[in-house]
Order: structure tokens, then sequence, then C-alpha cells
């Protein structure tokens, strides 16, 4: 339930969502740097109205490890400012055998992430998911045969770029993913170079797709840059991103750690209601209640009497703020205990209601609907206790309140 809950809020906040601008260093190798991704992001952006600002320190053949004692790539991260630091390790280290992985990856993807956390406190860590070699890598590893098939290998990559998001709080840029849809459904279109590792510029493409849906949280076919590509080709590209990465974003952790207010509430007695914080990430708040205010975690909120009153919950973190807001109805459901225990009958009723056990004077007669609007009101004058006429209510559920020298509050179901 709360990833429904956090997909719905995310796409909620993408639909309005204008122009956006993101900061985002790669530190990567050759997958990276060939035919200039970051520079296709920024375009693919630019065609939508955003804007991608980077920088990089791609170097052929580098690892996490590598990066983890470059001074380039730290000088980078610890310039701080980055919305994302994307980290992209070598094409097959990530789907070695188990004992390789957490020597010479996991333990840096840990590092780099706890180096970028600690310069960039507002900033993420984003890991590039990569792709199996187009035939696996055959003869590679002979302990490790599971790397000598396309499937193989991109399943491994998929497990363990998935393993370090989760591990390290991070999200995920699923383009192996998005490169399996493309070549289970567009098997013409060719995604590799002629080492059949490296990505052609439609591979590239793919990628930059991708990564805009992630970055930005913004639908991919919006985006109107074709590159040298086809028209239908891009099309194509384009859907694929979006079926993979933008429909599941939970699936890739993006926006599983965002901030994200959200509350709950009951019925404590009459007035009275229970607040329950719900909110994500939080590590403050503050509840506004039109007429006062509060910074408890639950607080107990009464309201001064029936209507229909916004609850705001604001969230905040050391990066940012998020705002619900609820509308609760009280509608005096704290009925008073009389001594002549008035009542109403029939409940439910159609054109006329009785009140019973009819002793005090009644002065007036409230009925509120569901929303606590009141839409019908009888005096003094007007009033006969034992045949109440009803007939203009509309079937439904009201709350009668009943004025004179005491007050009280009945519960009205109104069939026609």
């Amino acid at each position: 339930m709360k990833k429904l809950f956090l997909i719905s809020l995310i796409l909620f906040h993408l639909a309005a969502a204008g122009q956006i601008t993101k900061k985002v260093l790669f530190l990567g190798n050759s997958l990276t740097y060939v035919n200039n991704l970051p520079q296709m992001i920024a375009d693919a952006a630019a065609s939508t109205g955003d804007t991608l600002i980077f920088d990089s320190n791609c170097i052929g053949g580098y690892h996490l490890y590598d990066h983890y004692g470059n001074t380039v790539s730290k000088q980078k991260i610890m310039a701080g400012g980055w919305d994302y630091v994307v980290l992209q390790d070598q094409s097959l280290l990530p789907a070695l055998d188990t004992g390789s992985v957490n020597f010479s990856f996991f333990p840096y993807a840990y590092k780099l992430d706890s180096m970028i956390d600690l310069y960039n406190p507002c900033g993420r860590t984003m890991f590039y998911m990569t792709w199996g070699y187009k035939n696996g890598c055959v003869g590679c590893l002979a302990s490790w045969p599971y790397i000598e098939t396309y499937s193989g290998m991109d399943s491994l990559l998929n497990l363990r770029y998935s393993m370090a998001g989760d591990s390290n709080q991070a999200e995920v840029s699923p383009v192996g993913a998005v490169w399996h849809y493309v070549r289970n459904n567009f098997p013409s279109i060719e995604l590799y170079q002629a080492d059949e590792v490296h990505p052609s510029v439609a591979g590239t493409y793919a990628g930059a797709c991708c990564f805009y849906s992630v970055i930005f949280r913004k639908d991919p076919t919006l985006i109107t840059f074709n590159s040298s590509l086809s028209a239908n080709d891009a099309v194509n590209f384009r859907n694929a991103a979006k079926i993979i990465a933008y429909d599941s974003l939970m699936n890739w952790n993006v926006g599983e750690y965002d901030l994200v207010s959200n509350f709950s509430y009951s019925n404590v007695s009459g007035y009275s209601y229970q607040f329950t914080n719900l909110s994500q990430n939080a590590t403050g708040q503050i509840w506004n209640f039109g007429a006062a205010t509060d910074t408890s975690v639950n607080p107990v909120f009464t309201f001064a009497a029936p209507g229909t009153y916004p609850v705001q919950l604001i969230v905040f973190n050391a990066c940012d703020s998020d705002t619900s807001i609820q509308v609760i109805s009280p509608v005096g459901i704290n009925e008073i205990d009389l001594p002549e225990q008035v009542s109403i009958y029939p409940n439910p009723a159609v054109n006329q209601l009785s009140i019973t056990n009819y002793q005090s004077s009644i002065k007036k007669l409230e009925f509120f609907n569901v929303l606590g609007e009141k839409v019908f009101e009888l005096q003094t004058s007007k009033l006969r206790p034992q045949a109440i006429d009803i007939s203009q209510l509309a079937a439904g559920i009201y709350f009668l309140k009943i004025s004179g020298n005491f007050t009280t509050t009945k519960k009205l179901v109104v069939q026609k």
C-alpha cells in the first residue's frame, strides 16, 4: 500500500510539474562517454523545456573502486550541489561471481554513496544499470557460466544494480531493462556497436530516454528530440522507457525516499479527533487546524462546533517540505446524555420524523449533511416534535442538532 500511495502522489505532482532544472554528475567509463550520453539526456530534456546541467569523469574500463581512488572524481563529488551523482561500474564486474561482487562492487558502491551523502546532503545517488553483452561473455570466467549468455549476464546486472540501490537507499536508472524490452519487442533495432558491448547511437538514445524518466520524473513520450534516429525508432524507444521506467518508478526506488506528507484521522468523542502522522522521511511537522497549530507528531484536536475544517499537515526535513490537506467535518457526534433520553423515530425516515421521549422545550432543529453543511432548519414557531416534515431532504445521512434548554445531536438516515 505504501508504494501504491507514493506512486499516486508522485504522478500527481508530475502532472502539475513545470520546467525543471537538474544538476547531475556522471562517474563511469566508456558506456557513459560513448555517444556522449549526458549530452543526449540534456538534448532530450531541452526538447521538453527542461534543463540538465551536468559534469562527468568517465574513463575507459574504470570500476567504482577506481573512482573511489580517483582525485578528480572525489573533487567533483565534494564540490557539492548535485541533485544526482550517477555511478556506473565496469561493464562485466557487477555480473561476476558472488565473491568478486562482494569484494569489488558492493563495498565501493557503499563508499561512494556515503561520500555523495556527506557532500551533497540534499542530493541522491543513482546507479546506472547497464546491459548484458549482445551474445554474453563466452569464456570470460569458467567457474561462472551464468554470464555466457545475454540473458544470464543481463539478469545478473539487473539484480546487482537493484541490490546496490536497495542497500544504499539510492535510485536506479534501469537502462539495461529498457534495452531488454527493446531487444524483445524491436529485434531489428541494433543497440550495439560491432564489438557487441558498447552502445550504438540507438542504444545511447534508449539510455537517454530512460535517464530522462528517472531524473526528471516525467513521461519520456514528451521528448521530441530524435537524435539521428528515424522518427519511428525514436518513438519506440520513448515508449519503451515509459513502460519500463516511468510507469514503474517505484520499482527503481524513484520516489521511495522522498519527503511525503500524509495523515489519517479518527473521531475520539464529540468534536475531538485523533490525527495520525503517516508521513515519510520527515524530521518535523506543523499541524494547522485553522484556529490553532500543533507540532506534536500525533495530536488530538477538538473543533469548536459542527462545520467543515481543512486540516493541513506540513512536514519538513533539512532539504525540503511537503504539505497535505484533508477536510474534516465534525457534526456533533458527541450526543449529550439527557434525563429524558430524547430520541428520533423512525430512523431511517422518509418524509416525516418524530422526537420521542420529548419532555423539554425545543427551540430549534438544524440538519447538517455529511460535509458539515447546514441544509435545513426549523425554528420554534414551526416545530411539531411528533410530526416533523422532512420531505424536502434528499436521501442520505444527516445529523440533527436539537437545541432548547439542552443540546444534543442525532444521526439520521433519510430514505426515499
